[in-house]
């Protein structure tokens, strides 16, 4: 009983202690000009949706939960961001070539397609993520004319 009060209090302190690590906010105060909302015409509802489902973890603006002030999820949080962002940061897009957007515009479209894209993980919390079958569609369609129209 006394090695289990041991490792409850080390247990206590340590989540204590990491609650002072710094944690990194992705969040910028203007919106770029070369973000893909702003160099595209996007219709309001495919708008949204890229919002709603795409934009915490692939721009330069996350809405952050109430846990993300919360070791050791904050650091989950912080390493999901710059994971995303490497793949695809939208507050980038007009910096990337014309061949690499139509790359990346086929990547979404397959990810969308194969439902490996909003994460599962994401979803759980944010259900307003999730895409109905008519808005996958619709997403999928309007991305395909935009990397045809490229």
């Amino acid at each position: 009983m006394k090695i289990l009060k041991i490792i409850a209090v080390v247990l206590l302190i340590a989540f204590i202690g990491i609650q002072f690590l710094p944690k990194q906010i992705n969040k910028s105060e203007t919106t770029s000009k070369a973000d893909f909302l702003v160099v595209n015409k996007v219709p309001a509802n495919i708008k949204n949706k890229l919002q709603v489902s795409c934009y915490d973890c692939h721009s330069n603006n996350t809405r952050y939960p109430w846990y993300n002030k919360i070791q050791p999820a904050a650091m989950f949080l912080e390493n999901h961001v710059k994971g995303g962002k490497k793949e695809l940061n939208f507050s980038e897009w007009d910096s990337l070539s014309v061949r690499r957007k139509k790359s990346k515009l086929k990547a979404i479209i397959n990810q969308l397609k194969d439902d490996q894209m909003p994460l599962s993980s994401y979803t759980i919390i944010h259900t307003d993520a999730k895409f109905t079958v008519a808005e996958k569609q619709e997403m999928i369609q309007w991305m395909t004319q935009k990397k045809d129209s490229l």
